[in-house]
């Protein structure tokens, strides 16, 4: 995070520039949303072509990450309106008809994530009862059934008992990830860092290019970005941009180094040959360490991870999602929901995601491929193209135009959607 400049994060107060064990809480909760699937497929997507292109794509993803979720707070927090969430804000600023655009656009940037985490929890639990259990396999329809049911549950139980369990999650799996990281060292083959095996330049720019779709699902946090921004301007006042620049920039520096590390152990441990097997069985990273490493802890703690991960990152994309089709709803057809009452309304709401999951956990279609063709091209043009377009538009966040971070933000989100369709051609 060295390359962000002095000049483009705001003078704060002394008392909201210090980091307070709440805002160590936050910024945990951006880190459990961002570790999920994404993640634990990234080590897959990235090294299928070696070492090398790694230290490109890490050199990327740190102001990539800090610099587009500081611009969507900044957004939230640009409102008139202090409890507006991020489909008020877009109302508020950009008109009905784009407003109700845009939050389709928000709900289709977090739901097929919803979709991919139902069908990356079945993959990995199947995997685990076959190859670790050595049980016979539970038929797919009935297994993803009770996942979903499970996830979906502590959701329906009430946002508190959420938010206890997403911190009892995060712990143990920043702790463990960094573990399995370190656990994977003897296993390293320096030879994919032979100077020999540096690709081409142009391979190299193509490896990164379509890469960066599958970069910025992994270590997306925007889901939790509006509820923490509102958090902080209900604590801090006219201070809550300076502290959620803080929040994120923690976060952004604790995802960089776990996650990271953990991509390149990983890469480092098995061959492009690997990696390659380990994608057709569209099987996230540990849960095909688990099947090839002839260790008990690999066997067992790799699921174990990739179960946390999942579980943890699942809530706040969920609440993300719910909000997004809440907000369609209500703006598409007010007085149908209003006749429905919000009690049926939320019900309506909780089966559409819990059927809609569950199917495409039985259908198991790829993961990345989802992820790439689904996920990222909304999130870029969410996260990284409409705070931008803001701060052209919007007065209240003109005082953020003229920084070098915001070319590079809006490159990035170009380049991300341009590497979704040169994929799909």
């Amino acid at each position: 995070m060295s390359s962000i400049n002095a000049t483009e994060v705001e003078v704060a107060p002394k008392e909201t520039a210090k980091f307070t064990k709440e805002d160590l809480t936050w910024s945990l909760s951006m880190f459990g949303t961002a570790v999920g699937a994404g993640v634990l497929f990234l080590p897959i997507r990235a090294g299928l072509e070696g070492f090398w292109p790694l230290i490109l794509i890490a050199a990327l993803v740190g102001p990539m990450t800090y610099f587009s979720h500081r611009a969507l707070a900044r957004f939230v927090l640009s409102s008139k309106n202090k409890d507006a969430d991020i489909t008020d804000v877009v109302e508020e600023h950009f008109g009905k008809t784009a407003g109700l655009l845009i939050t389709f656009f928000y709900f289709f940037a977090i739901y097929p994530i919803v979709l991919i985490y139902g069908n990356a929890i079945t993959n990995t639990i199947d995997s685990f009862i076959v190859n670790q259990l050595a049980m016979p396999a539970i038929p797919r329809w009935l297994l993803s059934g009770i996942l979903v049911a499970m996830m979906m549950g502590v959701m329906i139980l009430g946002r508190r008992l959420m938010l206890v369990a997403t911190e009892l999650l995060v712990y143990p799996l920043v702790l463990i990830l960094f573990g399995m990281s370190v656990y994977l060292i003897p296993s390293w083959s320096f030879e994919a860092m032979s100077f020999d095996n540096i690709p081409e330049v142009g391979t190299l720019l193509t490896v990164v290019y379509l890469t960066i779709p599958m970069l910025i699902f992994s270590f997306n946090h925007s889901p939790a970005v509006s509820s923490m921004a509102l958090a902080q301007r209900e604590a801090h006042g006219d201070n809550a941009v300076a502290k959620s620049d803080i929040i994120l920039k923690r976060a952004s520096v604790m995802l960089l180094g776990f996650v990271m590390f953990f991509v390149f152990s990983c890469v480092l441990a098995l061959s492009p040959e690997q990696l390659m097997e380990a994608k057709q069985q569209n099987l996230p990273v540990l849960s095909y360490l688990a099947n090839v490493f002839d260790s008990p802890l690999i066997s067992f703690m790799g699921p174990l991870v990739a179960f946390l991960a999942i579980f943890s990152s699942f809530f706040g994309h969920y609440l993300g999602a719910k909000e997004g089709l809440a907000g369609i709803a209500k703006k598409a057809a007010p007085k149908a929901v209003e006749g429905l009452g919000e009690k049926k309304f939320n019900t309506l709401l909780v089966a559409f995601f819990f059927f809609s999951v569950w199917g495409v956990a039985i259908i198991n279609p790829s993961v990345l491929g989802m992820i790439e063709s689904l996920g990222a091209p909304f999130i870029a043009a969410i996260l990284f193209l409409m705070p931008m377009y803001a701060i052209k538009k919007v007065p209240s966040m003109k005082k953020y135009d003229g920084a070098l971070s915001n070319i590079f933000i809006t490159v990035m989100g170009i380049i991300a959607i341009s590497a979704i369709v040169k994929g799909l051609i």
